[in-house]
């Protein structure tokens, strides 16, 4: 599936890194390697903080935090949500991420902001489930969003003749499932500490809820330690509430440790009280991963109900919400940003012969666009591992090219002081 997985990625200096091991704790595996020093030093200088946009967390728009219980660091609780007046502003066309002329996606047949309804287990099925509100900027359709005026520039820097791909699939990529896994668990698992292994301090403090036997993305089977970005993603059904790690491993204290860590609140559109504009998470762009995966539980009923998450090889030192971090040296205007919305055009003709999870992956790029969230290949499509995809029914996307997308007008975009 992956045919490309070796071709050059450009803005990956930082993603490439592997995590440092902690003092005095014993590495458990072999693929883990020291972070060189000036590696680390360039990391700290590139991650130089943005002017805040608020005094307050991080948010797409401001409303009720809702949730119904707390989880959080060593006191055992989260830190609390900013009321609504610390918040970015809020409306079209600023800090929430909401592109102007978008709408609330359509509540028939789902439950926005709440996962309750989800089943347990790897990969499983959310019945129907949709973290975050419908106005939340992952939610909303932008069929009828204005196009950004540099928008064929940024096409053809992302490759206007190359074809979509889908990096998810059925069985197994040079030993590992392909795409991003997550787990689905309940409001009695456990939390463990989790120790962060890099210097950055933009990471939301354990304990997070995640099982000793978590899926890992990338790893080989039978190879424990194995894998590149190795993105860990746990949902706490219970209570409304999204764990992502980056560069995660099991250790030997019972808990895991890891270079990136985020908690979301699913419930709320306040995704992330204890985040802060400039703040990376385990994804490049600051975002959460899990609510832009394509999964094949949504995708065979029809109608996916929320924008996707691709990458490109080439990025600006720039972000636009709801992305709250770049990742990338370069100002050039013609590079896309960190949170760059593209939509499939209204001309685009869905195949009839499609199968159904390609024709629901095609329409939801049309109704709700893809948001770029980290450097690596262009025009690849996030999604979760599922035995249940048709990899040959997959490659039709290939047939998609990037001259079909638009670039929905960038508002609120953000670029980082210079060092």
């Amino acid at each position: 599936m992956r045919d490309d997985r070796t071709a050059p990625k450009v803005d990956l200096p930082f993603r490439q890194a592997v995590g440092r091991r902690a003092a005095g704790a014993r590495d458990l595996y072999p693929f883990r390697f020291e972070l060189p020093r000036e590696v680390q030093m360039r990391r700290l200088h590139f991650l130089r903080r943005v002017p805040l946009l608020a005094s307050a967390a991080i948010a797409l728009a401001a409303c009720s935090s809702g949730g119904s219980t707390t989880e959080g660091a060593a006191a055992g609780t989260e830190p609390p949500v900013a009321s609504a007046a610390a918040q970015p502003s809020q409306g079209n066309g600023n800090t929430n991420g909401v592109p102007a002329g978008a709408v609330a996606g359509p509540s028939g047949g789902v439950t926005h902001a709440s996962v309750k309804t989800a089943s347990l287990g790897r990969g499983a099925d959310l019945n129907g489930a949709i973290p975050f509100p419908a106005d939340n900027a992952w939610n909303v359709d932008i069929s009828n969003a204005p196009v950004d005026p540099n928008s064929a520039n940024l096409i053809a820097t992302l490759g206007a003749s190359r074809g979509l791909h889908a990096d998810f699939g059925a069985g197994l990529y040079e030993g590992a499932p392909i795409g991003i896994p997550y787990v689905v668990v309940g409001g009695t698992q456990p939390k463990v500490p989790i120790r962060f292994m890099t210097t950055w301090n933009e990471n939301d403090p354990g304990p997070y809820p995640v099982p000793p036997d978590a899926p890992v993305e990338g790893e080989i089977v039978g190879s424990p330690g194995s894998g590149g970005d190795r993105h860990v993603i746990v949902i706490d059904r219970d209570n409304d509430r999204l764990y992502e790690l980056y560069r995660a491993f099991p250790n030997d204290l019972g808990g895991w440790d890891a270079d990136s860590g985020a908690r979301f609140h699913l419930d709320s559109n306040v995704v992330r009280p204890g985040g802060q504009p400039g703040w990376t998470s385990a994804d490049a762009a600051g975002l959460p991963i899990f609510p832009g995966l394509a999964r094949y539980d949504e995708a065979a009923r029809g109608e996916i109900r929320h924008a996707l998450r691709f990458t490109a090889s080439q990025t600006r030192k720039a972000y636009v919400p709801p992305a709250t971090h770049a990742a990338s040296s370069s100002t050039d205007a013609n590079r896309p940003p960190m949170g760059m919305r593209v939509r499939l055009k209204a001309s685009y003709a869905i195949p009839a012969g499609a199968s159904t999870p390609v024709r629901a992956l095609l329409q939801a790029m049309k109704t709700y666009g893809m948001i770029l969230a980290d450097n690596g290949s262009n025009w690849y499509v996030s999604g979760a591992p599922d035995d249940r995809w048709d990899n040959d029914a997959l490659q039709a996307l290939g047939q998609v090219k990037g001259s079909d997308f638009e670039v929905i007008r960038m508002d609120g975009l953000v670029v980082p002081a210079s060092d």
